[in-house]
């Protein structure tokens, strides 16, 4: 099975491509990328960017130089795939679409268009996270976790206050089976529990026990799930 690249193309050294691999005009792949059997990359992407904090940053940058990508997955017009990335097989990675460093990614997951995956984010497999939602650095997402358009997660409840500190900059923990709802916020270092329910714009403060519904402003539980 041969490999189809355009010359457009633009690729970097220590490039690794499985077969069957289809890479269009307009990509971008940096240095010291693996790319498994049957991806098809779409116009535009961008695989390998490396973390800029301009002087700006409060966290320190720390990376790999290198991204991993599994069979069988189509990576979207326009994404940004960071170094220090880990995606399994079969991942659909949506139009526009950006994954920052130091975050794996399980088989058959779903990151549609325009989702913003933060730093240091770990996601299971069979996991869908839809349009314009924004996972926050430091968060667990387990396994059959289905997340909804517009989601907010955030990670520091000081609002950068108090600077950037391991201790209190920590994204929400989802586990596995749970659902969130189109335009719900969950605020950092909550823990969404096993097959919980949070509802459409739902503001969650505390945390959500499993099979559990909670659903207002802020969130309350309302019944089984």
């Amino acid at each position: 099975m041969t490999n189809s690249i355009s010359t457009l193309a633009v690729i970097g050294k220590n490039v690794s491509l499985g077969e069957g691999v289809v890479i269009h005009p307009f990509v971008v792949i940096n240095d010291n990328v693996i790319i498994g059997n049957n991806v098809e990359i779409f116009p535009g992407a961008y695989i390998g960017k490396e973390p800029k904090g301009a002087g700006a940053l409060a966290r320190k940058i720390e990376f790999e130089k290198l991204v991993t990508i599994g069979d069988n997955c189509s990576i979207g017009p326009h994404a940004t795939i960071y170094y220090d990335v880990e995606i399994k097989n079969n991942v659909l990675v949506g139009d526009c679409a950006s994954i920052r460093e130091g975050c794996k990614i399980g088989q058959y997951c779903v990151i549609s268009r325009c989702v913003t995956i933060n730093y240091n984010v770990t996601i299971g497999d069979y996991t869908k996270i839809m349009d314009s939602t924004h996972i926050t650095g430091d968060c667990m997402i387990g396994k059959h976790v289905f997340i909804g358009m517009l989601v907010a997660t955030s990670n520091d409840n000081k609002l950068g206050g108090q600077g950037y500190s391991d201790s209190h900059v920590v994204g929400p923990t989802i586990e596995d089976y749970a659902a969130i709802g189109s335009g719900a916020s969950i605020f950092a270092s909550i823990r969404v529990g096993e097959g919980a329910i949070v509802g459409s714009n739902a503001v969650v403060t505390k945390d959500v026990p499993s099979r559990k519904v909670v659903m207002g402003i802020p969130a309350r539980e309302v019944r089984d799930a």
